[in-house]
C-alpha cells in the first residue's frame, strides 16, 4: 500500500459512505483512480467490507482493546500504516516507554487476534503490549 491507499482508507474509516467523487476531490485524483484503488484494495483483501460506527454504549458486544506500540525508525510510516488498519479506531502519540497507543475495536476475539497479528508485522514496530477493555467507571 502506498500513501494514497492509506489516505483513502483513513477517509473511508471516517465515513465509509463517502461518495467516490468526494474522495477523488479530497485526495486530488480522478474518480477512476479512486475506483481502481478501491477495487484493488478489495481484491487484495485489504478492505474486507464496509461497516458503520455506533456510539460506544450502543455496541455492548464489541471488543475494545488498547495496544501500546514501540517504534524503531520512521514513526510517520508506522502511523500511516496503522491509520490504514481497519481494527484501529483511534491512534495516539504518547511519551514514556511506548511511542503510540492504538485503540482497537473488533467484533470478536478471532478478529482481535488477526488485527494484532497485522499490527505486529508492520515494519518499524519493535514491540507491542495489549490490554482488553473490561469495564468503564464514571466519576
Amino acid at each position: 500500500m502506498d500513501e494514497l491507499d492509506q489516505q483513502l482508507i483513513a477517509r473511508l474509516r471516517q465515513n465509509a459512505r463517502i461518495p467516490v467523487a468526494d474522495l477523488a476531490r479530497a485526495l486530488k485524483v480522478s474518480r477512476g483512480t479512486i475506483g481502481n484503488r478501491l477495487a484493488k484494495l478489495e481484491r487484495e483483501g485489504v478492505i474486507v467490507g464496509y461497516t458503520l460506527r455506533l456510539r460506544p454504549d450502543a455496541a455492548p458486544e464489541e471488543i475494545r482493546a488498547w495496544t501500546s506500540i514501540a517504534v524503531e525508525g520512521n514513526q510517520q510510516a508506522v502511523v500511516r500504516a496503522l491509520l490504514g488498519e481497519p481494527g484501529v479506531a483511534a491512534l495516539h502519540d504518547t511519551n514514556g516507554r511506548w511511542d503510540l497507543l492504538a485503540e482497537l475495536r473488533v467484533a470478536n476475539l478471532a478478529e482481535l487476534s488477526l488485527v494484532l497479528d497485522r499490527i505486529r508485522r508492520i515494519k518499524g514496530i519493535s514491540a507491542t503490549e495489549s490490554s482488553l477493555h473490561l469495564r468503564s467507571y464514571r466519576a
